[in-house]
């Protein structure tokens, strides 16, 4: 058996022990207290990456980074539902990756191997270790976006409610910053289940908004336009001064719309 499989062999029967020496070692130069269960899944990640990194000897870079992506896409989304923040996971890698390659290099003149040998396996930790914080952090940002869009689908619903107030009246109070993404569920989500609820009129509040643009102010009074369609009785109430102008902007005829002071002043002018 030549040296290099030789060194082969002791990381894969040594993965486990060489993984927890490096995350004790790591954890060191963490700024923040680390989950007891991350760290087991982080020895345990790292004695896979060691079995991975020792199989990979006779192959190429491009065949040796083929399994480990998968890997990686793995590994990242575990550490995304564990970690609140990607620079935890990022700022101490320069320090783990330089005390890795010294454990590594010290194992392979341990086995006295070549100094050609042990460039070449350096060489191999070094792109490997790349490859897997990269697909780690692709893997992390994935998870988090898909998270952040599950959260947004939440306040859109809590910030656009039907609430039904009398028979045959209800009211759409408009909560917080009004962009694409809330005008999208509007038209998806909220106006198509308006006529299920036998509602004759539809008082939609603007006084709890922050801010719109003339865009968005367009679609708003589409809104407006495709329920007078279906039959229902559209007012608006609390417009400020700064939705007047993005109604202007837009060029939009605010005189064919009926328009209130407050709820209040809409449902009086019902009764």
């Amino acid at each position: 058996m030549d040296s290099i499989q030789q060194v082969s062999k002791y990381l894969i029967e040594n993965a486990h022990a060489i993984s927890l020496e490096m995350v004790n070692l790591s954890l060191e130069n963490l700024e923040i207290d680390i989950p007891e269960e991350l760290i087991q899944k982080s020895v345990k990640a790292n004695a896979e990456f060691l079995v991975l990194l020792a199989e990979s000897f006779n192959e190429s870079d491009e065949n040796a980074a083929k399994e480990l992506i998968e890997w990686s896409k793995t590994y990242g989304e575990e550490q995304a539902t564990m970690l609140s923040q990607l620079s935890a996971l990022i700022k101490p890698y320069a320090e783990n990756r330089l005390a890795f390659m010294k454990r590594i290099t010290q194992i392979s003149m341990d086995h006295k191997l070549t100094t050609e040998n042990v460039v070449a396996i350096n060489n191999r930790v070094s792109y490997l270790m790349d490859v897997s914080m990269i697909e780690t952090i692709f893997a992390y940002e994935a998870y988090r976006d898909g998270l952040m869009k599950e959260r947004q689908r939440e306040i859109n619903e809590l910030s656009a409610p039907i609430v039904p107030i009398q028979q045959g009246i209800a009211v759409l109070p408009l909560i917080g910053v009004i962009d694409h993404p809330r005008v999208q569920h509007l038209l998806n989500k909220v106006l198509p289940g308006i006529p299920l609820i036998d509602t004759e009129h539809l008082i939609i509040d603007f006084s709890g908004i922050l801010t719109i643009d003339a865009e968005v102010a367009q679609h708003i009074f589409t809104i407006h336009n495709v329920l007078e369609l279906l039959g229902i009785h559209v007012m608006f109430t609390g417009i400020r001064p700064n939705l007047s102008m993005a109604v202007v902007q837009a060029g939009i005829d605010f005189t064919s719309f009926n328009t209130f002071g407050s709820v209040k002043q809409a449902i009086e002018s019902i009764k």
